[in-house]
C-alpha cells in the first residue's frame, strides 16, 4: 500500500472552500486542511464531527461550582464560623448570597483552565513539539489542502490542477 499524499495548494480560501466541496464530492478522502487563517465552515464542507468542547467546559464549569462550595462550606460554616456583620454562620443556606460571587469565580477559572489544558493535549501540542506544517507558506497567505493518493496520480494532479490549485505536489508521507 502506498503513503503517498497529495498537496493542493491554493492562494485564496473561496477558492479553497469550493475545491474541498469538490474533492468531497468526488469521493477522495481530505486527510488535513492547514490554512494561515480560521475559514468559516471548513468544517462542516470537510464533513468533520462536531466539537464536544462546549460539554467538556459545562463539565470542568461543574467540578469548580463543587469545588468552590464545598471550599466555602468548609471554610466559613465548619472550620471556623465567624459573626461577620451580626450575621452567624450556622448555615450554608443562609449565608449563600455572599458566597455567589466566589462560586462564580471559580466556575469560570476551573472551566477555563481545564479547557485549555483539554485542548492542548487533545491537539497533542506539548511542550517543545516540532511543528508538523507541511508547507512554510501556509502561515502566511497560502492553503494546503493534504489528500490521500488512490488511483490514477497524473488524474488526481489534474483535478486538483482543474479546483483552482497554483501548486500540486505527490509527497511520500512517512
Amino acid at each position: 500500500m502506498s503513503n503517498k499524499v497529495i498537496h493542493a495548494i491554493y492562494n485564496d480560501d473561496d477558492i479553497l472552500m469550493d475545491a474541498v466541496k469538490a474533492t468531497r464530492a468526488a469521493h477522495h478522502h481530505i486527510e488535513e486542511v492547514y490554512t494561515p487563517f480560521p475559514v468559516h465552515g471548513l468544517d462542516k464542507a470537510m464533513g468533520l464531527a462536531p466539537t464536544r468542547i462546549a460539554i467538556a467546559s459545562f463539565l470542568y464549569g461543574l467540578v469548580g461550582l463543587s469545588v468552590a462550595a464545598s471550599l466555602m462550606n468548609y471554610v466559613m460554616i465548619v472550620d471556623w464560623p465567624q459573626d461577620i456583620g451580626g450575621k452567624p454562620s450556622f448555615s450554608f443556606i443562609d449565608n449563600m448570597p455572599a458566597f455567589v460571587p466566589i462560586m462564580f469565580e471559580l466556575t469560570v477559572f476551573f472551566a477555563a483552565h481545564l479547557m485549555v489544558i483539554t485542548f492542548y493535549l487533545r491537539s497533542k501540542l506539548w511542550p517543545f513539539k516540532a511543528a508538523e506544517n507541511p508547507d512554510v507558506r501556509t502561515t502566511d497567505d497560502h492553503f494546503l489542502m493534504e489528500v490521500a493518493l488512490h488511483g490514477n496520480e497524473d488524474d488526481l494532479i489534474s483535478f486538483f490542477k482543474n479546483t483552482g490549485a497554483v501548486e500540486v505536489k505527490v509527497i511520500d508521507k512517512h
